[in-house]
């Protein structure tokens, strides 16, 4: 009896043994990050953005402007199709991001639309930029002389009105004809909207100005 205990207890350690070796899993392989090239396949992506006949002349004149920060810091291949009449982009194989070639497109419709281009590079540098379009006629039917003292209303004196709303929202704001663009956040510009839509209805400016200010101080606390 003595001499068969020791053999029943190098069986069990050896079944403990082979156990362990079973347990013990492969290494975990290691994957490099995919390239905004090889994320779709190897396919090239490409956005195309239409130049209105009005801003020939400033894409002209700001073209080395725009070409500089999407050729060289978004890694994105640019060029202007003449005959079609668009800004053609393209991702290269050192893209970095994916997203980099909406972002740029981004940025070339906002400068399409009338934003200027330092504001409208905000579009390349931060994520939570967004652009709204609406038209005058979607807050309320004007015609003739109404319209043109809405659009008036919108504006101010010089511009007045339009800087005030653009300063105490954070947001810039393009009045082309009855179109108006807005580029900022989505918070502001909803406070922004609101404050354009009173102005259209019929609101006086110090009326919106006051209920701005009254905004921009709830807006300050929450930060």
């Amino acid at each position: 009896m003595s001499a068969e205990a020791p053999t029943s207890m190098e069986t069990e350690t050896v079944a403990s043994e082979t156990k362990l070796e079973s347990n013990t899993l492969p290494p975990k392989p290691k994957f490099e990050p995919l390239k905004a090239h090889e994320m779709s396949d190897g396919r090239i992506q490409f956005r195309k953005v239409s130049v209105p006949p009005h801003r020939y002349s400033p894409l002209k004149k700001y073209w080395m402007d725009i070409y500089t920060p999407i050729y060289e810091q978004m890694k994105i291949d640019i060029r202007m199709n003449l005959k079609a009449r668009k800004v053609e982009l393209k991702a290269r194989s050192d893209t970095p991001d994916v997203s980099n070639l909406q972002k740029c497109a981004d940025f070339v419709q906002a400068f399409m639309l009338g934003f200027d281009v330092p504001d409208s590079i905000a579009l390349l540098r931060l994520d939570e930029l967004y652009v709204e379009s609406f038209e005058i006629k979607d807050v309320k039917t004007l015609r003739g002389e109404h319209l043109s003292r809405a659009i008036g209303r919108l504006s101010g004196k010089g511009g007045k009105t339009k800087f005030a709303i653009e300063n105490a929202t954070k947001t810039r704001i393009v009045i082309a004809d009855t179109k108006i663009h807005i580029l900022g956040s989505f918070a502001n510009i909803k406070i922004a909207r609101d404050s354009l839509c009173s102005l259209i209805l019929g609101s006086p400016a110090g009326k919106v100005y006051s209920k701005l200010r009254q905004v921009t101080a709830r807006l300050a606390e929450r930060f």
